[in-house]
């Protein structure tokens, strides 16, 4: 363990900010995004 806490600290908010960010790409970009529909596309005028 190391002795600053501070530190641990800061790295599991970098870990998680890290996990949150590669898991947003693979919704966006990843197979989950050919569910999704463009809104400007529904909604041509």
């Amino acid at each position: 363990m190391p002795d600053n806490p501070g530190m641990t600290i800061g790295v599991a908010i970098a870990v998680i900010l890290v996990a949150i960010t590669a898991y947003s790409i693979y919704l966006a970009f990843g197979p989950p995004a050919a569910e999704l529909g463009d809104p400007f596309e529904d909604h041509e005028d």
